[in-house]
């Protein structure tokens, strides 16, 4: 038996995506999901996110990789996942939330805390 991925179509996609970014605090789109993230970045957002916030959204982008990338291009111009979206405003893949980490950051930017 092998593994068919999740046949989902562009509008479903694009649907989930706006749903996911319009309805909750913190969403990741990510390969893979919180508890087996399938990829280095992806768990490194994991780790980042799960520092200061208990209950964020994730989204596996690989049962339907290009149509993701695609509705997400439209939300944040980025190329790469993870991505992180917080109050529906793009914050940035695991790159970005490491540097505002360093920073001091990470912490107001996802709890929305000044």
């Amino acid at each position: 038996m092998t593994f068919q991925p999740e046949s989902l179509d562009p509008e479903e996609v694009q649907t989930r995506v706006d749903e996911a970014v319009g309805n909750n605090h913190v969403v990741l789109f990510m390969k893979g999901n919180r508890l087996m993230p399938q990829c280095g970045y992806s768990a490194k957002a994991v780790d980042l996110i799960s520092q200061y916030v208990d209950e964020f959204e994730t989204v596996d982008v690989l049962p339907a990789l290009p149509h993701y990338r695609e509705a997400l291009k439209e939300k944040s111009d980025w190329e790469t996942i993870p991505q992180t979206f917080v109050d529906g405003e793009f914050v940035g893949g695991s790159d970005i939330l490491e540097e505002l980490d360093e920073r001091g950051e990470l912490e107001a930017t996802l709890t929305g805390a000044n």
